[in-house]
């Protein structure tokens, strides 16, 4: 039994990490296409500490959501091991689904935000390095993440 178990732990290590390559990339994509004639990358290379904080919390965020998944995929390893493939199809269906809410949630968010705090381009901001508006955003940001984390887990219980 400790081989299956061992085993099942490097399935849900290399799932895992190829999990969180994929969606830091969808979602540091996605950002990228909404945040308003913000070029990331220049504004990193010049130091500008308030887009490196959203990108961080980008990153926090997806990393909250993909954790809540992985678990639920090492769920549906082992009874998959046990025959019941169901579980395991339903999991990975789960953790994608997990993935684009995620996206989708965050992508709502900020807009609802930006819709709140009338009088403040946020983004502007972000490219004058306002790290008050960014931490305000990081904040968001992360909280939807924690929200949407019960729900992929709520997701998981009913799945599999």
């Amino acid at each position: 039994m400790d081989i299956v178990t061992a085993f099942v732990g490097l399935i849900q290590l290399i799932i895992a990490i190829l999990l969180a390559v994929v969606a830091l990339y969808i979602g540091y994509s996605t950002f990228s296409k909404i945040t308003k004639g913000i070029d990331e990358i220049q504004e990193l290379k010049k130091g500008n500490v308030a887009v490196g904080i959203i990108i961080a919390a980008i990153f926090f965020a997806i990393a909250i959501v993909i954790q809540s998944g992985v678990a639920g995929i090492s769920i549906g390893i082992t009874n998959a091991l046990s025959g019941d493939w169901w579980s395991l199809v339903a999991a990975i269906i789960q953790l994608i689904l997990g993935i684009i809410l995620a996206i989708a949630t965050i992508y709502l968010a900020l807009n609802i935000l930006d819709r709140l705090t009338k009088g403040i381009d946020e983004f502007e901001e972000l490219k004058k390095g306002n790290v008050a508006v960014a931490l305000m955003m990081a904040g968001v940001i992360v909280a939807t993440a924690v929200i949407i984390q019960s729900g992929v887990i709520g997701i998981t219980s009913a799945l599999i």
